[in-house]
């Protein structure tokens, strides 16, 4: 004859202490229960246990006495609730259905921030699973400011239109001044190994070009040029001839000290420390100049730069170039030939950059992250860091401060 069994959840909270998951489950291991589900949060020293356990009609009445015995030596709260078949048939219908992550991240996070958000989410029918934060705790004195908060949340179900919901979730990074990522949270989310970043104002708080057209008495001109290419207003491949003409007669030796002098972008630093740490190939595709990208592969440990070569005859600029322009052709071009060189599916690639000439290799990666990027570039991005340095690009990855070295503190 079977034996009749019912399923019961029960949900424990209180002030957490060692020892206390195993004084609950202990009990439950006398009667040879079975573990259907089991999930556990803490948050600032208050526990919520949940446990759904399957076990004979004859032993649940002795199971809920005993477990109610302890939580009261405990000092704890616990509940219990009956599941019927249905029920748990449904929840596991459930966990068949589409998986995301939405990462929000800011120099710090409102309740407004966080209720407008799970809004989207909701009026989109999608569910959220559990939420986790990545950061540190704020401290409650502001002074650093390089201060940064970010939480995870785990979505489950499927949205009912994907563009109307990056579009809202777009409009409110811009009103709420906040950072998001929406991602399908598929293997190949856990499995990035490979990640692309444009130079000049993404790695690099300037355009280099304009600094040298600063050096060379044409700073005006070349900047407006600049401005119209990254807004995708002119060719690319048309204004950086326009611009490197004008530097003609710029004596070499004004890159070497351009080069030395370069404003570092906030957190790249800790950023290249933990994607070496974590085994990630780094790479430069940068419409910008190769000297100054091997600048920076010496100093941060980069394993690829491909940008354009500058022609010098006899120690000057000569206003012509050498190869071929690195323009967003080219560097979607690069992104896929260093993938198959690394044996990197597309899917488990990064990119990030700022301008126009970025967009095709953002939209190519299997993460495309538009970063302090022009208006154009942020309408068509998929995930956008605006409000603090590029080292948010971890948090879209998954990364915990937790997880990392004091060194990448900084």
């Amino acid at each position: 004859m079977n034996m009749k069994t019912e399923l019961t959840l029960i949900r424990i909270s209180g002030l957490d202490r060692p020892g206390l998951t195993a004084s609950m489950t202990e009990i439950l291991s006398r009667y040879e229960v079975d573990i259907m589900d089991i999930g556990q949060a803490d948050i600032h020293s208050t526990l919520s246990l949940g446990i759904l356990f399957k076990c004979s009609e004859s032993d649940s009445g002795n199971i809920m006495k005993e477990l109610l015995f302890k939580a009261s030596e405990l000092g704890i709260h616990i509940s219990f609730h009956p599941i019927t078949k249905e029920e748990y048939d449904t929840w596991v219908r459930m966990q068949g259905k589409n998986r995301y992550i939405l990462t929000l991240l800011g120099r710090k996070l409102t309740a407004q921030q966080i209720a407008a958000a799970t809004r989207v989410l909701s009026n989109q029918g999608l569910n959220i699973d559990a939420i986790r934060r990545l950061t540190g705790r704020v401290p409650l004195e502001e002074c650093n400011s390089q201060v940064r908060a970010c939480i995870e949340l785990s979505v489950r179900g499927t949205p009912k239109n994907r563009e109307e919901l990056q579009k809202n979730l777009m409009s409110l990074s811009s009103q709420l001044q906040m950072d998001f990522s929406f991602q399908q949270d598929t293997m190949y989310r856990r499995m990035r190994r490979l990640i692309c970043f444009d130079m000049d104002s993404t790695l690099i708080e300037t355009e280099v070009i304009d600094e040298l057209a600063d050096r060379a008495g044409v700073g005006a001109q070349v900047r407006e040029i600049t401005e119209r290419a990254m807004r995708g207003e002119i060719d690319f491949n048309e204004s950086f001839t326009q611009r490197v003409a004008l530097l003609k007669g710029l004596d070499e030796s004004v890159m070497k000290d351009i080069a030395a002098n370069l404003p570092i972008t906030e957190g790249v630093e800790r950023l290249m420390y933990v994607l070496k740490r974590y085994g990630y190939k780094i790479a430069i595709l940068s419409g910008g100049f190769t000297y100054f990208g091997n600048y920076l592969k010496e100093k941060f440990g980069i394993d690829y730069v491909y940008a354009n070569d500058l022609e010098i005859v006899d120690g000057k600029l000569t206003g012509r170039y050498v190869g071929d322009i690195v323009n967003g052709k080219r560097k979607v071009e690069l992104l896929r030939l260093i993938a198959q060189v690394e044996n990197v599916d597309i899917a488990q690639t990064i990119a990030v950059g700022d301008g126009a000439n970025d967009l095709p290799m953002l939209a190519a990666a299997g993460l495309g992250i538009a970063f302090h990027a022009k208006p154009k570039v942020k309408e068509n991005a998929q995930q956008a860091i605006n409000t603090i340095g590029i080292d948010g690009v971890l948090y879209f990855l998954g990364f915990k401060d937790s997880y990392l070295d004091e060194r990448g503190n900084g």
